[in-house]
Formats: structure tokens, sequence, C-alpha cells
């Protein structure tokens, strides 16, 4: 069995992995992701993104293949150690904001520190200041029905940051905000994690997303795929234009 790289706090080889009705979701995907590295995984909606990220936390077994966490084998573990890892080591945010409906807005972000033994006014203090970097500080004491959808997603992101994660799994984390409110919260995201020293391993199938990234990673069809840029060609009778296609590797 080949040894991860050392500076690979994310590991994953030859990922194989179907659906309950038998579809392929994931066919050899290979990749390794450094410490507090910012990597996009992009590609269509039904390319494997959401399957990548669940395999590469743990949250669902890998079928075939390996998956490597700070030289930790994440595809032996069995299911109360993998709930430990995710509950101690990572966060995840949802495209979709999901929150516990009788816990009030600070009480939903400081949720994941309390889970780990933090005092509570310990995993408050440090809820309430993500909360306010989200500028959604003036809503913490309300209840999940009083947010709009924005805000809630924003509460959820908070939920996420809160206990300094090592990795950081967030899958299309703005897709349910305006442009405005997305540009913020991806701002504040990746301003986190490099400040933090967060891993990220972000979905999205949105260009401008990706770009955010120190790199990124693209599926297609549940493979690894590479665009490679062909050079302009002129004609008489029109611009230098910019052709891509894409390949399998």
């Amino acid at each position: 069995m080949e040894a991860p790289p050392d500076n690979d706090v994310l590991w994953a080889r030859a990922l194989h992995f179907q659906h309950d009705d038998g579809s392929p979701a994931l066919s050899g995907v290979s990749l390794g992701v450094r410490e507090s590295e910012i990597l996009a995984v992009s590609g269509p909606r039904g390319s494997g993104k959401t399957t990548l990220l669940r395999c590469l936390s743990g949250l669902v077994p890998v079928r075939r293949g390996e998956v490597w966490f700070n030289s930790m084998p994440v595809h032996t573990m069995g299911h109360l150690t993998r709930e430990r890892l995710r509950r101690d080591r990572f966060g995840w945010i949802d495209p979709a904001p999901s929150l516990v409906p009788e816990l009030n807005a600070w009480e939903n972000a400081a949720l994941p520190l309390m889970l780990r033994g933090t005092s509570r006014r310990r995993a408050k203090k440090a809820a309430l200041e993500w909360l306010e970097r989200l500028d959604i500080g003036d809503s913490a004491r309300k209840r999940p029905h009083q947010l709009v959808q924005a805000e809630r997603q924003r509460v959820c992101i908070a939920r996420a940051l809160a206990p300094a994660p090592s990795v950081l799994f967030a899958d299309e984390p703005t897709a349910p905000l305006h442009r405005a409110d997305r540009a913020h919260a991806l701002r504040t995201l990746t301003t986190a994690a490099r400040s933090h020293g967060i891993t990220v391993v972000l979905a999205t199938h949105d260009a401008e997303t990706a770009a955010l990234a120190d790199r990124t990673v693209s599926l297609l069809d549940g493979r690894r795929v590479q665009t490679v840029h062909l050079p302009p060609v002129a004609g008489p009778t029109e611009t230098e234009g910019r052709a891509a296609c894409s390949l399998s590797v």
C-alpha cells in the first residue's frame, strides 16, 4: 500500500462509488489536498462533486479505493471512528440550510463546540464572533423560523467555522444566497480559512466561486478531467478565439 505524501492533509486514490441503484457516482478519482489549501471541486450537476466530498469526509464509506487524513486510513475506519473524526476534525456546509428548530441562531452555531465538550460560555463567544463576521449578529437570539433562508445559511456557515476545523467541506455553500450575500459569505469563508489555517474542499459549479480557490479539480461523469486550452485560431473574417476541451486523466 502506497503511503500518502507528507504534505497532503487529505489524500485519495482510485475512489469508486456507486449509488444504491447501481449507477456509478465516482470512477477511479485520485487527488491530494495540501494543508491550509482551498481546493475547488468543479463540474456540472451530477458530476460526482457531492459524492466525492462525502467520501473524503468519511460521511459514506468508499466501495473501492483509499482515503487518508493526516496519514490515517479513513477507508478502513469503522462507523463510530468516522463519526468521531467528523465531529472533532471536520466541518461541513450543505447547499441548503439545516438548523435545529428549537435552538436560536447562536446556539445552533455553537452546537458543534458544545458537543466537543467546550463550555457554554466559550462556545457562545465563538459563535457570536462568527455571526458578527457574517453580518447576522443582530439575529443571534432568533429561532430558525424567524430567519429568511439567506440568514439561515449564514448561521450554518458560522456553525462550520466556529470550531476551527482542520478541514472544512463546503458543498455549494452559497447556493441559496443572492449575489451580494454570496460574495460576502465567500470572502468571509476564504479569509477565515487562510487566517486560521483551515483546509477547505469546496464543491461548486460556479466559475466565479472556483476562482477564489488556490487550485481547482474538475469532475465530469464521476471522473477527474483536465481542461486543455488550445491556441487561438484566427480566420480571415473572424476574431481570434480560444477553445477548450475536457480530457479524462
